[in-house]
């Protein structure tokens, strides 16, 4: 795994409060590792930002020498996921199609709550074509490679495969992505990252292109769980307020115990239990606790589910014109859009809020509900290769993290492997709007699992 810097948000903020860097040292190293030839920055990034973020670096270093009041975090250099709105730009969503679409009048609401609060948008980033797979392949682009065993080349995860591997290669501190069915979370597991995934309310999706308007929720990528707390406060536009202090033995935490470990490889098997020993030496209360309703999913979502209604609902106009410039794998998906019909659809949303209050009355008493991120290990890019494999892998990937974007949840992804062996996410997740409680509980696992027993 490449050696990255861990370089947290607070420690950026201390550092250039007391003016012991500058922003524009930290956007010329981030750019220095994009441009690097032995890295993946034209991979990661569709585009880049350089002279802009060297201006707006440049602004907020005279600003604090002049002794101006700023936010803290200004002057950080953050990352842009390619489907969102940036004022002058056009949308490409990582695909070739939207070429020749109009540029975006304005930034999309998330973007402008991030510069808004003095963060330096570097770049944009790669992404699997139009949000719609788990595992982070983009043939028109190129898929950046994951920091683990780069020289194997194995995926970085989806749909946000640059936003993760620009905080895991240190070329941003912060990254902007989406989740809609483990966006976030996946390629933050696989990367060896923190990845969060809010209520979907809570994040305004003006300026996104969207895949999935019921499941679509706008999350950030970064090196922490206080990282991610930051990030969430500026994009939620809330007051930003430092996470509540608990302890381990105030916690009481279930451990999904069906659906969720099925098939899981010897690498995150032997990690995820790992994870559970070290939570309770340290004094967390952890229940096992079965939830059969999650083996409905699969029937509940034969069709595609609402995902695909949704994405075949939005695309079939731009479908007419140009289907034959889009991925054909994930074309396969929208498609499946198509056998479903208004009926469907309604059933599908009539059975999502029975399904969730069925799901709440077994964990609504919990803290948080603990499961492997991602049941399997980022496979190497060339294992893909067939579209048997490629289903099956991006069936897996999707399979656990998919479950909150059904339930409308919140959801946090810590890494909870040996150093020495591949990335291993472990999630918690709770239900709607207990967004707050959630990363509070977070920032007690981090250190514990990250150390281990």
């Amino acid at each position: 795994m490449t050696t990255r810097a861990k370089t947290t948000l607070a420690q950026l903020a201390i550092r250039l409060g007391a003016q012991q860097v500058t922003s524009r040292q930290l956007v010329t190293e981030c750019l220095a590792r994009i441009s690097a030839n032995t890295g993946e920055g034209a991979r990661v990034f569709l585009k880049v930002y350089g002279e802009q973020a060297l201006a707006t670096a440049d602004f907020y270093d005279r600003m604090r020498r002049q002794g101006a009041h700023l936010n803290p975090f200004a002057g950080i250099p953050v990352s842009i996921k390619d489907l969102f709105d940036v004022a002058g730009d056009t949308t490409l969503a990582g695909s070739t199609v939207l070429k020749a679409a109009p540029a975006a009048e304005r930034d999309a609401r998330a973007v402008a709550r991030l510069r808004a609060a003095g963060f330096v948008v570097i770049g944009r980033t790669n992404m699997t074509e139009f949000a719609f797979s788990g595992l982070g392949l983009n043939p028109s682009y190129g898929t950046p490679l994951n920091p683990w065993d780069r020289a194997t080349g194995r995926i970085p995860g989806g749909s946000s495969s640059g936003a993760a591997v620009s905080i895991s290669d240190a070329m941003a501190y912060g990254a902007l992505g989406t989740d809609t069915g483990g966006s976030c979370r996946i390629p933050a597991a696989l990367c060896g990252i923190v990845g969060f995934k809010p209520t979907a309310s809570r994040v305004p999706l003006a300026g996104a292109y969207p895949l999935s308007t019921s499941l679509d929720s706008i999350g950030p990528l970064a090196n922490s769980v206080a990282c991610c707390a930051t990030l969430d406060a500026v994009l939620s536009g809330q007051a930003f307020e430092p996470v509540p202090e608990l302890t381990a033995r105030d916690l009481n935490v279930a451990v999904l115990t069906n659906y969720v470990t099925d098939g899981l490889d010897r690498t995150v098997a032997a990690s995820f239990e790992r994870a559970l020993r070290a939570l309770r030496e340290a004094g967390v209360k952890l229940t096992d606790v079965a939830v059969p309703e999650l083996g409905e999913l699969p029937e509940i979502n034969r069709k595609g589910g609402i995902s695909a209604a949704e994405a075949y609902a939005w695309h079939r106009p731009q479908l007419a014109r140009a289907a034959d410039g889009y991925d054909p794998r994930v074309l396969v998906r929208i498609l499946r859009g198509r056998e479903q019909d208004a009926a469907d659809y309604i059933d599908l949303l009539n059975i999502r809020i029975d399904f969730t209050a069925r799901v709440a009355r077994r964990i609504r008493k919990f803290d948080a509900v603990l499961m492997p991120t991602v049941p399997i290990v980022a496979p190497a890019v060339a294992e893909l290769a067939s579209d048997d494999a490629y289903v099956r892998a991006n069936g897996l990937t999707l399979r656990n993290p998919s479950i909150v974007n059904f339930i409308n949840g919140c959801a946090i992804s810590l890494p909870c492997h040996d150093p020495e062996t591949a990335p291993v996410g472990l999630s918690l997740f709770g239900l709607a709007n207990t967004d707050a409680a959630l990363l509070s509980v977070a920032k007690v696992i981090e250190p514990i699992v990250a150390t281990g027993a």
